[in-house]
């Protein structure tokens, strides 16, 4: 009877699997970082422009506040028919209550018309007295229409002297003069000021803003991180039992393969050889008898050696991939199997991957044999710097891979979770009629 052994996990795949489970955990992170930060990117450019036109407006809407209260407070009540008539004093008294405002430099121009199109005063004397084409938003505006408040450079004919002061911010208000006849009050404000006020505005909503998304990031990201390492243990949790389960299956066929070489095939020998001496020794009308009852002893002999040489897995150290690999497709032959190979020389692979293609191999190799009906197999490896891949394909009649798991390939569906302990992947296509492939990857270490 054999010795027993402990059964045990192989550690380095185990080791892998944690490795692998760990960059899982972080590409899951990382990527929900990425992806946190591009919605950031995506929502912020929208707000901060929104935020930014929504300053604008308030920007706006309290330049035409202030501008309203100037004109009805103000200049309207100095809007007198002295005024109209043009006569110096009060003009210059309209100029001088103006002064301080224009002296700060926040108003560089004002501009006071009659429904006409004429404008009665300005504090730019030579446009006193002139008249001009009046738009038709002026015309609405004088007849009780909203104020109108805009940015822009100023082309208009009656702001010729105004070409060279750039962008401005022009505000149009309806007001009534001493003797109750409508007139419009026209403000222009120097854009870099109210420009200075919207940035400050914007600048103070903004952070508010940002720190409210990154503190909702920042909230998703602790349960998010907290459910990634609880998918990590289940992962964890489910690949130390998978392999567990391959190493009991190894650990069963080494055990059957030792107790059929120790002990059956070793007792079965021995039987053999004392057929041979009663066939070459015993009495002459038996030894006919012994003689079959040899052939036949040897012939399953023959087959409990195969069958122990399949169950016991080769020693890749000694024989390499490549020759392990050639080993399962020599019987093909026998079988009416026409075999394809394409291996290389020489793989570099450590022994438990080399072993994990194997088993791949001999699963689908031992399903085309026993399911497919094919006559050509193709097995082929390839490896370059980033993975090795390993391609079984035969002319079968192939399954549907949908339907529930037909019988021999229930075991490559295992296989499949098994390569993926070690971070690679076994993919199965087939289709009925036109045969089956199976391939599996393992990424270089």
């Amino acid at each position: 009877m054999s010795r027993p052994t402990t059964l045990a996990a192989d550690p380095s795949l185990l080791g892998d699997g944690r490795s692998t489970e760990r960059s899982e955990v972080r590409a899951a992170v990382t990527r929900f970082l990425l992806i946190g930060l591009l919605t950031l990117v995506a929502i912020s450019v929208p707000v901060a422009l929104w935020i930014r036109g929504q300053a604008e407006r308030h920007i706006l809407a309290s330049a035409t506040e202030h501008t309203q209260e100037l004109a009805d407070r103000t200049v309207a009540p100095l809007i007198t028919e002295q005024l109209r008539a043009g006569e110096p004093a009060a003009l210059r008294i309209l100029t001088r209550t103006l002064a301080p405002w224009l002296a700060e430099g926040y108003i560089v121009r004002v501009k006071v018309w009659d429904p006409n199109g004429r404008i009665i005063y300005s504090d730019l004397p030579s446009l006193i007295g002139r008249s001009f084409p009046l738009p038709r938003w002026s015309t609405d505006l004088l007849a009780g229409g909203a104020e109108r408040a805009s940015f822009g450079t100023q082309r208009e004919a009656d702001n010729e002297q105004d070409y060279a002061l750039g962008e401005l911010v022009e505000i149009n208000v309806r007001s009534a003069d001493a003797a109750g006849r409508p007139i419009m009050f026209e403000a222009y404000f120097d854009d870099e000021a109210v420009r200075e006020e919207q940035l400050a505005l914007t600048e103070e909503i903004t952070p508010v803003f940002a720190l409210s998304l990154f503190a909702l990031q920042f909230a998703q990201l602790l349960p998010a991180t907290r459910l990634a390492r609880r998918i990590q243990a289940d992962q964890a949790s489910r690949r130390r039992l998978l392999q567990h389960a391959i190493a009991a299956s190894d650990y069963e066929r080494r055990r059957i393969a030792r107790e059929l070489h120790d002990e059956v095939i070793q007792d079965l020998a021995g039987l053999s050889y004392a057929f041979a001496a009663e066939e070459t020794h015993g009495p002459p009308g038996e030894r006919p008898l012994f003689g079959r009852a040899r052939s036949i002893l040897q012939r399953n002999l023959g087959t409990l050696r195969g069958m122990t040489t399949e169950l016991y897995p080769p020693d890749f150290a000694l024989l390499g991939l490549t020759k392990a690999l050639l080993g399962l497709t020599a019987p093909l032959a026998g079988q009416g199997i026409e075999a394809i190979v394409s291996l290389p020389e020489r793989i570099e692979l450590d022994r438990d991957r080399a072993a994990m293609l194997y088993r791949v191999a001999r699963e689908a190799l031992a399903n085309t044999v026993k399911h497919a009906g094919a006559c050509v197999v193709e097995l082929a490896l390839v490896q370059n710097k980033d993975r090795t891949t390993l391609t079984v394909r035969d002319n079968g009649r192939g399954f549907d891979p949908d339907s529930p798991s037909p019988d021999g390939h229930l075991g490559l569906r295992i296989m499949r979770d098994t390569v993926r302990v070690v971070g690679g992947d076994l993919v199965i296509t087939s289709r009925m009629g036109e045969g089956t492939t199976v391939v599996a990857t393992l990424p270089r270490v």
